[in-house]
């Protein structure tokens, strides 16, 4: 068998956005990935299904697998033919040891490319309004690891700065540190911080100097705490920051009351669950995450295909025979390209025959598959639907197809057929119970971490509910906001309250449903 190849991908400092598109191609390629606990949990969206996944985090008190162990899982998988990426915090080669793992591959005769990611010292750093550098202000930057020894930080004598832990060669020498004309930031040192300050003011650096720490940088955890060198140990105690953070010292700190863009964001702090599939919550999460909210995908539904293709296919042999096509959902429109595929047939086969589509979503779906929709209701209500459809064409006896969801209700049906309009639905996917995060949400439910619950389907709150109880959801007072009133109203039968309901009934809607209520 062929030799594998290894990727050493940085993954950034936390914001999933922030990943290379390097990165994200290799990861969509890639049969096994090997990822740190720093790793935003997003990333592995991206990863094949069938890919396997190997969690190998390392944090102070606790080493999932050593480093040896590392290098050598990443040596035999490649061996075994496979194409292996090691999904690492922040930049590989910044105190990430990458490049010990890159000297381990090498020696292996291993095949391996580095895709350098965002560090947490520049990432950070900037989300916290502080520029490591500036013309007028600092025109060097120090990246310095804080994780040293303890004798090594109590250490005043620069020459005798080894470190007892595995590092036999690391030193820092103090008296250069506090002598340095620009911005120092250290990595790993929160537990160090009030030796790091002691060790600079103790070899010449003003105690008055600008610092800062900054827990969870970019994501909206985000937390800082600015002070000055003689005063910043108390104060990060005093917030209760703990790992992981980094610490920026220097002039440039004095920049952030001016240049704190991350935290001024509308919904910066606040945890927003989405309950769409994993398919369809991209957008939702996007948009959310722009704001600054902290998003958990707890996806409620699976998106299957049936378990009977053969009315689709009929359905899309029978193409011609229809007078219009009602597309209710992005997945119908995926189903049914899907299907048209399998057939040999592309967007030109519906010419002829006009097409529907029930919100901008599925427009969008449309508009990428090469379809520009002939009708978008001004509401998106079956009733509403119906009287859009109606004033547009006589419906007495036209023909109109409905491929969408198994569990969709038959009210648009109903309200097409009594304008005299013959329908055929048929089932273009399923949707499936999907309580992946449902224990996640608990936990966050009991511990008071969560601001929001966003619905977008009827199925969705079922969905959630049987993973989740509404004792919980109430117990919590966690607030609701739903996508429309046929959502609120199986929401309300369920026993939950609904906060906000969108109007228009649109992702975009919803979220400015959330802003208005923030």
């Amino acid at each position: 068998m062929n030799t594998g190849r290894v990727y050493l991908v940085g993954g950034g400092p936390g914001d999933p956005g922030l990943l290379t598109v390097r990165g994200r191609q290799v990861l969509e390629q890639a049969d096994v990935v090997v990822y740190d606990h720093l790793v935003s949990p997003r990333l592995l969206d991206g990863v094949p299904p069938a890919a396997e996944r190997v969690y190998v985090g390392k944090e102070a008190s606790a080493h999932t697998l050593c480093q040896d162990d590392i290098n050598r899982l990443l040596v035999e998988r490649a061996r075994a033919g496979r194409t292996v990426v090691r999904l690492k915090g922040g930049d590989p080669y910044v105190f990430g040891r990458g490049g010990e793992e890159a000297l381990a591959l090498a020696e292996a005769g291993i095949p391996f490319e580095v895709v350098p990611g965002v560090t947490a010292g520049v990432g950070c750093a900037a989300y916290a309004g502080i520029p490591v550098t500036h013309r007028d202000i600092s025109s060097a930057v120090a990246f310095v690891t804080g994780h040293e020894s303890d004798a090594t930080l109590r250490s005043s004598d620069a020459s005798s700065l080894r470190s007892t832990s595995d590092k036999p060669d690391s030193a820092l020498d103090w008296d250069a540190l506090a002598r340095w004309k620009g911005t120092l930031v250290f990595y790993m040192g929160v537990a160090n911080l009030e030796r790091i300050c002691a060790n600079l003011a103790a070899h010449g650096l003003a105690g008055d100097t600008p610092a800062a720490v900054i827990r969870w940088g970019t994501t909206a955890r985000q937390q800082v705490v600015a002070a000055t060198v003689a005063t910043l140990p108390e104060a990060a105690r005093a917030a209760g920051v703990r790992p992981p953070a980094i610490t920026v010292v220097g002039e440039v700190v004095r920049l952030r009351d001016r240049l704190a863009w991350f935290e001024a964001r509308p919904l910066f702090g606040r945890r927003i669950v989405v309950t769409r599939s994993r398919a369809q919550a991209s957008d939702l999460s996007a948009r959310l995450e722009a704001l600054g909210a902290e998003v958990i995908e707890a996806p409620t539904i699976r998106i299957e295909p049936p378990l009977d293709p053969a009315p689709l296919r009929e359905a899309v042999r029978d193409r011609a025979s229809f007078a219009w096509i009602l597309f209710t959902s992005a997945s119908g429109v995926d189903a049914f390209f899907r299907t048209m595929g399998e057939e040999g047939l592309d967007a030109r086969a519906l010419a002829g025959i006009r097409i529907g589509a029930i919100g901008p979503a599925t427009a969008a779906r449309l508009a990428a598959c090469g379809v520009r929709a002939d009708l978008e209701p001004s509401r998106f209500t079956s009733r509403q639907v119906a009287e859009d459809l109606a004033a547009t064409a006589d419906l007495r006896g036209a023909a109109i197809l409905l491929p969408r969801a198994d569990i969709a209700p038959n009210t648009m049906v109903e309200d097409l057929e009594a304008r005299g309009a013959r329908v055929r639905s048929v089932v273009a996917y399923r949707t499936v119970l999907d309580p992946a995060g449902g224990e996640e949400v608990l936990r966050r439910l009991r511990e008071g971490g969560l601001d929001w619950l966003t619905f977008t389907s009827s199925s969705t709150v079922r969905n959630f509910l049987a993973a989740v109880p509404a004792e919980a959801v109430r117990a919590a007072a966690v607030r609701i906001a739903s996508i429309g009133p046929v959502t609120s109203a199986t929401a309300r039968d369920l026993g939950l309250a609904v906060t906000v309901e969108a109007d228009p009934h649109t992702v975009p809607d919803l979220v400015e449903a959330i802003l208005r209520s923030a």
